[in-house]
This record gives C-alpha cells, sequence and structure tokens, in this order.
C-alpha cells in the first residue's frame, strides 16, 4: 500500500523475509494465500511471488479498505470513500422508507437515542452511529444491500479514525440524523435519500477540516 514494492516486483526472498519478521515459513505462506484472496499478489511456479497491477486489488476488500487509508491519506483518497457510500447509502435510506417495519423503525430510534445520550463523546458516538447505518442498510428489505453492512462498518471506522480530532465533535450531525429517522417513518423515499446524502457531506467536510489539521501541526 506505501508503494515499497510496486506492480510487477517480486517479493523477497521467504527464508529472509521470515527471518527479518521472526515469522515462521507456514506463517510467511498464509499471509501470502490471503493477499493473493485478495487480488494484490500472484504466485506462479519458477517466477516466484509478484505484486498485481492495482486494477487487480480488491479495493472493496475490508482488509484492503484498511490498509489504504492510514495516517498518510490525503483529501483525495477521503473522497473516493465517501464516494463509494454515496453510492450506497442514499438507495438504502430510500428504500428503508418503503419497506421498513414499525420494529425496524423502533429500533432506529432507539439507536437515535444514545447517540443524543453521547453527545460529543466521540468513542460512545461511534457505536450507535455505526448500528444507525448498518440498520438503514439492512432496513432496505434487499438482501444484497444488507450484505454491505461489513463494508459500510469498515467505511464508518475509516471516518471515525480520520475525523477523531475534529473540533466540531458530533453532536452537530444529530438533527440530521433525526430527520432521517422521521422521513423514514413518514415514508418519504426522496426526503430520506437526499438527508443521508446531506449528512455524507458533512461527514466528508468534517474529514476534510481534521486532515487540513494534521497537515498544519506536521509542518
Amino acid at each position: 500500500m506505501r508503494g515499497e514494492l510496486i506492480p510487477g516486483d517480486q517479493l523477497p526472498n521467504g527464508d529472509d523475509w521470515s527471518a527479518s519478521y521472526g515469522a515462521s515459513r507456514t506463517g510467511l505462506r498464509e499471509v501470502v494465500k490471503v493477499l493473493a484472496g485478495k487480488g494484490m499478489v500472484e504466485m506462479r511456479p519458477r517466477t516466484g511471488t509478484r505484486v498485481r497491477p492495482r486494477k487487480d486489488w480488491n479495493f472493496l476488500d475490508p482488509d484492503v479498505l484498511l490498509w489504504r487509508f492510514g495516517s498518510r491519506t490525503t483529501a483525495e483518497e477521503a473522497r473516493s470513500l465517501f464516494e463509494l457510500r454515496r453510492a450506497i447509502e442514499p438507495m438504502a435510506g430510500a428504500l428503508a422508507a418503503e419497506r421498513a417495519s414499525p420494529e425496524q423503525i423502533a429500533e432506529l430510534r432507539a439507536i437515535l437515542e444514545e447517540m443524543e445520550q453521547a453527545g460529543d463523546d466521540g468513542e460512545r458516538f461511534a457505536v450507535p452511529d455505526l448500528a444507525f447505518h448498518q440498520t438503514i442498510l439492512h432496513m432496505s428489505g434487499n438482501e444484497l444491500i444488507g450484505s454491505l453492512a461489513a463494508l459500510i462498518e469498515t467505511a464508518l471506522v475509516i471516518s471515525f479514525r480520520l475525523s477523531d480530532d475534529n473540533p466540531a465533535g458530533q453532536r452537530h450531525s444529530l438533527s440530521v440524523h433525526r430527520q432521517i429517522v422521521e422521513n423514514i417513518e413518514k415514508r418519504d423515499p426522496a426526503a430520506t435519500s437526499k438527508l443521508l446524502i446531506d449528512l455524507l457531506d458533512g461527514a466528508e467536510e468534517d474529514v476534510r477540516r481534521s486532515l487540513a489539521a494534521r497537515l498544519g501541526r506536521q509542518k
């Protein structure tokens, strides 16, 4: 991910690599199998293990997402994360407004109450916030969209990590979360979808501010 090994490069000798990391050859082979399964490397007889082109990497894999977004994340990279979320969550919200059961809406209201109680405590807020977005995916009534919950969980964790020093805290987003619940309850798909876009726009702006602040401190 850092580019120390680029597409086409051969991975270092297994014995040397095992020794440098204090890992067994068996453990190293398992690691390479995992990376191959994510499309990042390929193993071929006689030519060894090489890094595959980035176009072959499974960037939707939760591990790959987490590895990609670290301390060196730029605003441009963060934008790609929010573009992904905008492609999924507003549609899920619109479907939830059409299909959610009263029990599911009650569950979403209970999660909202937890968020309100957490206020600007980022760590406490993160848990119900994650549950809020995952619940909406399941409320869509579409099992394929519901299966994206793990992906959205990873995207949210990355978003929290990138904005954990946001001076504005989290309380400012509560009103939008509340309106989303109200519009799902009113069976208004268009309004729900728009509010989720507004929420994601605000979250991306929080991340941009945090990244800019970190860059300023590094200078």
